[in-house]
């Protein structure tokens, strides 16, 4: 279970919990301009936009869960078990495995706009990246600074739904996500008024009381109306520290500690990374479970006209700093 988030101050922000009982040595990986992808099915992309973001590097092929291009289009994959539905190779459609989806898009599209263009003619494959690894039940948002898109792989085929929030979680399907915001359109970030009753004396006896209400569980619905909450009410500055620190509290609404969420056997759900990337800057930030501090890569530092994918590992234990 996941929750993705846009936020925009001076600089565009895209990133995601990645919220599962364990890692896949997960990794921040640059891939530059040269490299080749090679596509099951639609051929070489010899040549591309570079992006940065966290993958599983696999035999050198980088399965990325989210990504940004040096462009400042960001791409997440979230799971949407029981209801993705993957199809058959289609004549005349772009046909992409699950696996390659982002790279796919941030590949060639600088935009939201550009992305819709190639979302017209998708048609998402049932193929495993190996089988080892089988195709994972997804669906995405795609965002730039100006707006983000919702892209399901349904029953009734591909669907792309504007995203007005900038918010994404699991299941249900995207629609009805949103449309379950209505049922908490009387919370207020304000002092609420007495509405119950004019025959009774009701008085608030603590701040923020217009939140009552605001679901505090861990369900993929709850975690939606949450963030959304926190993300559309949000104030920060406009520096770097000040924007990527509130990005974090934003997220940190919707983290996962372990021990709240059992999967039995003694697994449990926990939220392994944070991730916020300036995606006007190509530097990506994160945290992990075990490590608060926050991590950047700066994916212009790197040689992005190489053709080796760059990989750094998570830092995944932290440091206290003892001021005494």
């Amino acid at each position: 279970m996941c929750t993705a988030v846009t936020y925009c101050t001076k600089d565009f922000y895209f990133g995601r919990t990645l919220d599962y009982e364990h890692s896949y040595e997960d990794e921040v990986a640059v891939t530059p301009r040269g490299y080749v992808f090679q596509f099951r099915y639609m051929g070489r992309m010899a040549r591309h936009y570079a992006m940065i973001g966290v993958a599983y590097v696999v035999g050198n092929y980088p399965l990325y869960y989210d990504a940004v291009n040096e462009k400042g289009l960001g791409m997440a994959g979230l799971n949407f078990v029981g209801n993705a539905v993957y199809s058959s190779v289609k004549k005349g459609k772009d046909n992409v495995a699950s696996f390659e989806f982002i790279p796919w898009i941030l590949g060639q599209c600088a935009t939201v706009k550009e992305a819709r263009i190639l979302l017209s003619r998708l048609n998402l494959v049932n193929t495993s990246f190996t089988d080892e690894l089988p195709p994972a039940k997804l669906h995405w948002m795609i965002a730039d600074k100006y707006e983000a898109v919702t892209v399901e792989a349904v029953e009734g085929g591909i669907k792309v739904y504007d995203n007005p929030v900038g918010i994404l979680t699991n299941n249900p399907q995207f629609p009805e996500q949103m449309f379950q915001l209505n049922n908490y359109m009387n919370l207020s970030t304000g002092t609420p008024e007495n509405h119950f009753s004019d025959k009774l004396d009701l008085q608030c006896y603590s701040r923020g009381m217009g939140a009552i209400g605001l679901p505090g569980d861990l369900s993929s619905q709850s975690r939606f109306v949450r963030a959304a909450f926190v993300k559309m009410n949000s104030v920060s500055g406009e520096t770097e520290n000040e924007s990527i620190s509130q990005f974090f509290h934003i997220l940190g609404s919707v983290n996962q500690q372990r021990g709240c969420c059992c999967l039995g056997e003694g697994k449990y759900e926990i939220t392994i990374y944070t991730s916020c990337c300036n995606a006007d800057k190509g530097i990506y930030y994160y945290t992990t479970y075990d490590n608060s501090q926050i991590t950047a890569v700066y994916m212009h530092h790197e040689n992005l006209d190489g053709v080796r994918i760059v990989r750094y590992p998570l830092v995944i234990s932290g440091k206290i700093c003892c001021q005494n």
